[in-house]
């Protein structure tokens, strides 16, 4: 994969942000530049997984460069074609259905819409309790649309969880290597942790 200029969005899954972290990570070490972005609640609040100033400034130490965190410093994303490809990892169920719905009221779905101006990639690493429910109609149609790209996904937890699905984060790269090539990489679904 050519190095690549990467929006590099966090939203609200925070029990995922550790594989985020070290993704971004990986990344960078492959020689590509990443611009993170973070919605509103990702920047701001503090969980059980790290207090808000700790999420954000490991971001910034692991990218090197600011969190794009407003939504109006996401807004020139597009006219300025900062961005070879945009991806969001973790993409929760609320920032699917905004997505879906073409809303645009947090950094991270501002970002992608100024993206999708230029008709460049963005890819979702989705992290959601409810996939498989109410989220899974937005799924769809995201699927469904142009541009829009998925990391493959599987169930986490489907004994405690039945609903859920997570991005398998180890197949971000591929999934990023096929949206800029156009195709969504498959198996789209994987089996549950420990599987395919």
């Amino acid at each position: 994969m050519d190095r690549l200029r990467i929006g590099y969005a966090l939203t609200g899954s925070f029990c995922t942000f550790a594989e985020s972290f070290e993704l971004a990570k990986r990344l960078v070490a492959a020689g590509h530049t990443l611009i993170p972005i973070m919605s509103f609640n990702s920047f701001n609040l503090s969980t059980r997984f790290g207090t808000a100033e700790e999420n954000r400034e490991r971001l910034k130490a692991i990218t090197q460069n600011e969190i794009i965190s407003t939504i109006e410093a996401a807004e020139p994303i597009g006219p300025k074609k900062m961005f070879d490809v945009l991806l969001v990892a973790p993409c929760t169920s609320n920032t699917l259905a905004k997505l879906a719905a073409g809303v645009n009221d947090t950094p991270v779905t501002m970002a992608v819409k100024s993206h999708l101006r230029n008709s460049r990639p963005v890819v979702l690493a989705i992290s959601t309790n409810d996939a498989l429910a109410s989220a899974a109609k937005n799924i769809g149609v995201l699927q469904n649309t142009k541009n829009y790209f998925f990391v493959p996904y599987r169930h986490d937890s489907a004994d405690k969880k039945p609903m859920s699905m997570v991005a398998d984060f180890s197949r971000a790269e591929r999934a990023i290597d096929g949206a800029m090539r156009g195709v969504q990489v498959t198996p789209l679904v994987m089996g549950p942790v420990g599987e395919g």
